[in-house]
């Protein structure tokens, strides 16, 4: 799948996310109409693999840590910017999202949880805050981001 592919697909995604209240009533929506055994779940986490495989996901790396935002904030992308991460068994750095965060977890083989959540979604409200965590394995998480909006904090 082309880079150009992958923003038509997360577009189509963010179309129905646009103005919907970061909560619990969107985890649970994206998991029942998004999660694992649908075909959103499958297209995204072929992208994201292939992505990785060709080397224009998670480009970058640090503190043992693939990362990279795929893309900025843009009006195509209903104002969400879109980022992917490769962790295996590690904690990565305390942020909080001043928007929310929306998460897709999508284990690499094995059971790898993000934050002690199976494949699936993760909602994280607006002010939110958390140090993200992969267990039990590897795991890609996509996460996208109001505005593109986060900030990096001290704290553990």
């Amino acid at each position: 799948m082309a880079k150009e592919d992958f923003h038509a697909l997360v577009a189509t995604l963010t179309r129905d996310l646009a103005g919907r209240p970061l909560d619990r009533e969107l985890d649970a929506w994206l998991n029942r109409e998004h999660g694992p055994g649908t075909t959103t779940y499958a297209c995204l986490k072929s992208a994201c693999e292939q992505g990785v495989a060709e080397g224009w996901l998670c480009e970058r790396e640090g503190g043992g840590i693939r990362y990279g935002r795929v893309f900025k904030a843009e009006d195509a992308l209903h104002r969400f910017s879109v980022d992917v991460v490769d962790m295996q068994d590690i904690a990565g750095p305390h942020h909080t999202h001043p928007g929310g965060e929306i998460d897709l977890i999508m284990p690499m083989g094995g059971d790898a949880t993000f934050d002690g959540r199976p494949a699936g979604w993760c909602v994280y409200p607006p002010g939110s805050a958390h140090r993200p965590t992969v267990a039990q394995g590897r795991a890609l998480v996509l996460y996208l981001l109001p505005e593109g909006r986060i900030d990096f904090t001290r704290a553990a």
